[in-house]
């Protein structure tokens, strides 16, 4: 088993690589790629997987590392001895270097909770580029007395109090994880096994050793939100599942801001530009403005909903809604806007050709702002293909694939 870091550059984040593939897959650190597992965090690509993942994230956030690909020949990181440690002690001896970029991050801007019985994780804005956590482990009756720590993040009170804290079990659930099928080659040395006497043929590193080593996984599975999460947060009991929903909240915080942002920035296309790209005239235009456009990959753009609209007279008049196929029609709008990006396609226009896995989830009434995104999805010569969404208010309201076929267009 065997892992190695390389260099990546600026602004490619943490991505880890199996190259015992035929075709090395990569697989971004990131909470939309999270496997489900029990007791740990695991990333896929397809049917590709990268087990236990946070003690790396979390040796690579502690030393401050923005850019890294971690390449490995096998399923599974190795897990040493069950801390940070043998990942920081690499990472150190490799060295690393300050590059020419701005760091990113992900600042807790409002309060957030997440529960799950009695365990709890909250989060609440602090001090820019700080992360501080207060972490309460209190499991009640049994040889494990209650334990707080705090922790305000910085390398080193990471290399010397959080890094060296290992993955601790009780002894009731060796037998379990043997029944199945783990660790079975693992002795009572290698894994921190805590008795009703305290560790069983071994010795804590730190008294509160157990409380640091979930500070540890809190500090990996935040890496998921794919930049450095800086704010406040409060854990108590909080296991793998809850840090994950966590940052899937912070995450969704932050793509709702970021997108009210770009709502109010100048468009990409004002409706005279849409016009000269599209076709469509009044009362079948359905595309205000194009608000961002990331080359011929991903765009944005909004559709004023209004009482005055014509279909309104007609449609459900006294108790108004959008007809769905108009917001599909408005995003098949944006899609051709999207695909006419793309050099080859200069001087077509797309016209629909198929629509598949088409969903309704709310109405759209007078006074919504429909927002709408259109993704590339494959992109040829003569078609292509896009998935899109429709949203008001940042909640889903439909959502299509949508493929298309590239014909001349009019001359004016």
């Amino acid at each position: 088993m065997r892992v190695c870091f390389r260099p990546a550059p600026p602004g490619s984040g943490i991505t880890f690589v199996r190259a015992d593939q035929p075709y090395p897959i990569r697989v971004r650190a990131h909470i939309e790629n999270l496997a489900k597992r029990p007791r740990r965090s695991s990333l896929r690509n397809g049917t590709v997987s990268i087990e236990t993942v946070e003690h790396c994230l979390a040796a690579i956030r502690g030393l401050e590392i923005d850019n890294v690909d971690v390449e490995l020949d096998n399923q599974e990181l190795p897990a040493g001895d069950g801390s940070s440690q043998p990942y920081v002690d690499s990472l150190q001896s490799a060295g690393i270097e300050l590059q020419d970029a701005p760091r990113e991050t992900l600042d807790v801007t409002q309060p957030v909770r997440v529960l799950d019985g009695d365990c709890e994780l909250v989060a609440w804005p602090g001090e820019p580029e700080r992360l501080d956590i207060i972490y309460e482990l209190d499991y009640g009756a049994g040889p494990l007395k209650r334990q707080i720590y705090h922790c305000c993040l910085a390398q080193r009170e990471f290399v010397d109090d959080i890094a060296p804290a290992r993955t601790f079990i009780f002894d009731y659930e060796v037998a379990q994880l043997r029944a199945a099928g783990l660790g079975a080659h693992l002795t009572y040395k290698d894994v921190l096994v805590i008795g009703p006497d305290g560790p069983i043929e071994n010795e804590f590193r730190f008294p509160d050793e157990c409380v640091r080593h979930k500070i540890l996984d809190l500090i990996g599975d935040l890496m998921l939100a794919g930049s450095f999460v800086c704010g406040k947060i409060y854990a108590r009991r909080s296991g793998h599942h809850l840090n994950h929903e966590l940052v899937r909240r912070l995450t969704e915080v932050r793509d709702t801001e970021q997108a009210g942002q770009r709502l109010k920035g100048e468009p990409k296309f004002d409706i005279r530009q849409v016009s000269r790209i599209l076709p469509h005239r009044y009362p079948m235009l359905l595309v205000d403005r194009v608000v961002s456009m990331e080359a011929d990959q991903h765009a944005v753009a909004i559709k004023n909903v209004t009482i005055n609209e014509p279909f309104f007279e007609g449609h459900y008049p006294r108790q108004p809604i959008m007809p769905g196929v108009l917001i599909i029609e408005a995003l098949a709008q944006l899609s051709g806007i999207l695909l006419s990006q793309k050099l080859e396609h200069t001087g077509k226009v797309a016209m629909l050709l198929s629509l598949d896995k088409c969903k309704f989830r709310r109405p759209v009434v007078p006074g919504d702002q429909l927002v709408l995104e259109a993704h590339a999805v494959r992109v040829k010569s003569r078609t292509g293909q896009t998935f899109c969404e429709a949203k008001v208010n940042g909640e889903l309201v439909a959502e299509a694939s949508i493929r298309f076929m590239m014909v001349d267009a009019d001359p004016i």
